[in-house]
């Protein structure tokens, strides 16, 4: 099945939409890949959070206010005795009424979630997963935003890819340039506090990409239900690289 992604007069671009996560994991077997948060994540370490509207628990945290959101996210840890919460991959949320930047008419209402969220303390480091390049950064600030992002460009045979990493701390981005090429298992940012994070919880806003569609330092985090089709050909499941299947 193809896909049509109208972007001007001159630059539609198709993509083929069933054979995307295959071929992400085919273009990483001869790849070396290192664990993003510096440790394999399973059962172990890891709890599966769920913010969809099914998690009937959600309707009883105020998420406009970030610290009722910190304590609710940290509590579920903090009882499961895990280091790390994972989740939100094409999950339709009921989360994002906290911020205006989401806000459209109900049809286009932007709820899915196009990456993964690891969440967990602030200052934790993040390790490049596969060897890159810095393709661009900034600080996208406004509540409920990214905050700091960098976006690395990978070269995969004859294919790119890149990733997006959100909600970091401002201090990531001093120093950067772009090119400048980042090793495999290289530690290049961290999670960053609230609110210079967006203003979220600390965790990471992990996010494939086939194509930047001409963005530059952003890239949309999350889509409506009508553009899931357009999305999922070009964001393919991250968790091909973190090797961790919570549920």
């Amino acid at each position: 099945m193809e896909i049509k992604i109208r972007e001007g007069p001159l630059r539609d671009k198709i993509f083929i939409l069933q054979p995307m996560e295959k071929s992400l994991k085919l273009l990483i077997q001869e790849e070396q890949v290192f664990p993003l948060m510096g440790k394999f994540l399973d059962r172990g370490n890891t709890l599966w959070m769920d913010f969809s509207p099914a998690n009937e628990e959600l309707k009883q945290v105020d998420f406009s206010d970030t610290l009722s959101f910190d304590h609710y996210v940290f509590s579920k840890l903090r009882a499961a005795d895990k280091q790390f919460g994972i989740g939100g991959y094409f999950e339709q949320r009921a989360i994002y009424a906290r911020s205006g930047m989401f806000a459209t008419d109900q049809a286009d209402f932007r709820n899915i979630h196009l990456g993964i969220d690891v969440w967990t303390e602030s200052g934790h480091p993040v390790y490049a997963p596969l060897e890159g390049k810095i393709h661009a950064f900034q600080n996208n600030s406004g509540f409920g935003d990214y905050g700091a992002t960098i976006i690395l460009e990978h070269q995969l045979k004859d294919t790119v890819l890149y990733s997006l990493y959100g909600h970091l701390a401002l201090k990531d981005l001093e120093g950067l340039e772009l090119g400048m090429p980042v090793a495999c298992g290289q530690k290049f940012c961290q999670v960053g506090p609230f609110p210079e994070n967006g203003d979220w919880p600390p965790h990471l806003h992990f996010q494939l990409m086939w194509d930047m569609l001409g963005n530059w330092g952003d890239f949309p985090g999350v889509c409506s239900q009508r553009e899931i089709e357009k999305y999922s050909a070009i964001c393919p499941d991250p968790q091909a690289l973190l090797g961790y299947l919570p549920r």
